[in-house]
């Protein structure tokens, strides 16, 4: 069955980001616009039996929560619903990366042991990197066990800025 989902840009200071949330409202995709050619890539993964993108008509929860977000409100995106296709593992992955709080950050390992598989590291940095609904699913919060800034699709420069951004609020 084709998934219909609804598009709305938002415009933001790291770059234009696409939304893409279903009938129901609930966020399916949220990826920089300079990155297509990756969120056509996961939209394949995720929606094997494919999908339909039309302009959505009114503006999503979606779209506020993220416009709060980046103008200072960190909870607003909290409870936002989400849905993806993805393994059970990659969901789980994506589920624990939820609990990371904005301004914080943890190791693979850290969210490898959340979800009771200590050793599955490079598992979940794989899962990460296939997560299609950045910022709110905040793989952005996940750094290499030495503290440094490790791979984000978004590019590292936004990584940086996402982590300052949520850390100059909370402060």
């Amino acid at each position: 069955m084709t998934q219909m989902l609804f598009a709305e840009t938002l415009p933001s200071p790291i770059g234009a980001i696409t939304l893409l949330t279903d009938e129901a409202g609930v966020l399916r995709v949220l990826e920089f616009e300079d990155h297509h050619d990756r969120m056509e890539r996961l939209l394949r993964l995720h929606y094997p039996q494919g999908w339909q993108v039309e302009p959505a008509e009114r503006e999503s929860d979606a779209m506020r929560a993220m416009a709060a977000y980046f103008a200072g409100d960190m909870g607003a995106i909290d409870g936002l619903p989400t849905a993806t296709g993805g393994t059970e593992f990659q969901r789980e992955v994506w589920a624990a990366l939820r609990d990371v709080g904005a301004g914080r950050t943890v190791a693979y390992g850290d969210i490898a042991a959340a979800i009771g598989r200590p050793s599955a590291m490079r598992a979940v940095g794989m899962a990460n990197g296939s997560n299609p609904i950045a910022i709110v699913v905040p793989c952005h919060r996940i750094i290499g066990r030495s503290g440094m800034l490790t791979g984000y699709a978004g590019g590292l420069a936004r990584k940086q800025w996402l982590l300052a951004h949520e850390r100059a609020v909370l402060v």
